[in-house]
C-alpha cells in the first residue's frame, strides 16, 4: 500500500494512566512534510513495553485543522496503554 507524499492521516490519541485516569482524546495531523510527535509516541511506548529505557518524554501533537500543538510530557511508567485512532481517507467508487 504506497503512501503519496503528501497524504494526511488524522490520529485521535488517548492515553490511560495507572489509577483509570485519562489523557485526551487528543487530535493530530501526521503528513510526510509535518509530523509532529504522533508516530513516535506510539513507537517509544511500544519500546518501553518490550523492555527498553524512555528515552523521550515530551511529545508535540500538530493539529493541522485547527492550528494548534500540544505539548505532552509522559512518564511511561504510569501509562497503562495509548490508543491511536486513525481516521483513513474514505475510498468511494465512481
Amino acid at each position: 500500500m504506497a503512501i503519496t507524499d503528501n497524504a494526511l492521516t488524522n490520529h485521535e490519541v488517548t492515553i490511560c494512566l495507572a489509577g483509570g485516569a485519562v489523557l485526551g482524546p487528543f487530535n493530530a495531523t501526521w503528513s510526510q512534510d509535518n509530523g509532529g510527535d504522533v508516530r513516535e509516541l506510539v513507537k517509544e511506548y511500544d519500546a518501553f513495553l518490550q523492555g527498553e529505557k524512555q528515552h523521550r518524554f515530551k511529545f508535540h501533537l500538530h493539529d493541522t485543522y485547527t492550528n494548534t500543538v500540544q505539548t505532552l510530557v509522559v512518564n511511561f511508567e504510569q501509562v497503562t496503554g495509548i490508543c491511536d485512532h486513525v481516521r483513513l481517507k474514505s475510498h468511494h467508487g465512481g
